[in-house]
C-alpha cells in the first residue's frame, strides 16, 4: 500500500475552516495522472494540488477537482505556495515561476503586518459573449430574471479557467441562490463545461468592492467553491473593461464565502496598457489539517 500525505490549507483566510480549503501534495513526481485523480476524488475538496518538477520553471503545479484536471486554480496556488514558503522548501526570497496548463506564471511573496502573502500572476483575460437565455440562467441558480443586472453584460471570462460572470442587483439575492448545477450544460450552450459566478457591486464589508458566489461545473464533482482566486481575478479584468473602462490600474478586494460560513477575501491587482490587461491576485493561507490517503 502506498501512503500519500495531503496537507489541507485554507486559502484567502488566516483562520482555519474559513476561506477555501485545498489539498496539497508537495512531492508528486512519482504519481500517475490516474493516481492524482483518485487522490483528488477521495480528498473531496474542490481542488487538490500536486507539485512536480519542471524543466521550464521553478516548479510545476497540477490541479485536480474530484472529477477532472483543470488548467489553473487560484486558491490552490495560494495554498501550495504558502505551504512551500512557510515550510522553507522555497528559499528564494521574493519571486518564483510556476508551470501550469495555463502557461508559465510568476508568483511573488510579501509580508504585511507579519502575515505572509502570495501574489500570483494570471493568464491574459479573455471574454466571450453569453448568448443564452437570461431567464433559464436565473432559474439555474435559484433566482428570478429580475434579480440579474442587465445594465452590465453577462459574459464568459477567463484568466486561466473559464467561468460565466453574472451581475446581480442586490446582496439579498445571494442568500436565495440555490444552484441546480445539472442545468448548467444546457443553459451555457456556448461553454457547457463552464462554472457560474454571480457577483454584485454591493458588499457586506465596508472595505471590499465586490461580493460573489461560485457554482461549480457539474463535471467537476462539486457544487460550490467558497472563495475563488481565478474567478476573482477575471472579475478584476471585467471591472476595468466594462465598469471603469477609462482607468489604467485598479486594486479591488473581493469578498466571498459568507453564505456558506467560509468567508474570505481576495485582493485583485489590475493594470491596463494599450488595451492589454494584466491581472494578479494575492492572499494568505493557513494550515488546517493533514490527511493520509492509502492506495495500491
Amino acid at each position: 500500500m502506498n501512503k500519500i500525505k495531503v496537507y489541507q490549507y485554507d486559502a484567502f483566510a488566516d483562520t482555519p475552516n474559513k476561506g477555501n480549503p485545498a489539498g496539497v501534495v508537495l512531492n508528486a513526481d512519482n504519481l500517475s495522472d490516474g493516481q492524482m485523480q483518485e487522490i483528488a476524488y477521495r480528498v473531496g475538496f474542490n481542488e487538490t494540488v500536486f507539485v512536480v518538477k519542471s524543466d521550464k520553471a521553478d516548479l510545476q503545479i497540477r490541479y485536480f477537482t474530484p472529477g477532472h484536471e483543470i488548467n489553473l486554480c487560484g486558491h490552490g496556488t495560494v495554498a501550495t505556495l504558502y505551504s512551500l514558503k512557510s515550510k522553507g522548501i522555497i528559499n528564494k526570497s521574493d519571486k518564483i515561476t510556476i508551470e501550469t496548463k495555463a502557461g508559465i506564471l510568476q508568483v511573488d511573496f510579501f509580508k504585511k503586518d507579519k502575515t505572509l502573502y502570495v501574489l500570483m500572476e494570471q493568464a491574459l483575460p479573455i471574454f466571450k459573449p453569453f448568448k443564452g437565455s437570461i431567464e433559464e440562467l436565473s432559474y439555474s441558480i435559484g433566482l428570478n430574471p429580475d434579480d440579474i443586472d442587465t445594465s452590465i453584460p453577462t459574459v464568459y471570462g477567463s484568466t486561466g479557467t473559464w467561468t460565466l460572470l453574472v451581475p446581480i442587483k442586490t446582496l439579498e439575492a445571494f442568500s436565495r441562490m440555490i444552484p441546480q448545477n445539472k442545468l448548467f450544460p444546457t443553459t451555457l450552450k456556448e461553454m457547457p463545461q463552464c462554472s457560474v459566478h454571480p457577483f454584485c457591486l454591493k458588499t457586506i464589508k465596508k472595505h471590499t468592492h465586490m461580493h460573489a458566489r461560485h457554482f461549480s461545473s457539474p463535471f467537476s464533482g462539486t457544487i460550490e467553491d467558497s472563495v475563488t482566486g481565478t474567478a476573482s481575478g477575471v472579475m478584476g479584468a471585467y471591472y476595468i473593461t466594462y465598469i471603469t473602462p477609462g482607468m489604467n490600474a485598479l486594486e479591488l478586494i473581493v469578498e466571498q464565502g459568507d453564505e456558506v460560513k467560509r468567508d474570505g477575501e481576495v485582493h485583485v491587482h489590475v493594470t491596463k496598457q494599450d488595451n492589454d490587461i494584466k491581472v494578479a491576485i494575492s492572499g494568505t493561507a493557513v494550515y488546517t489539517d493533514e490527511i493520509t490517503i492509502e492506495f495500491k
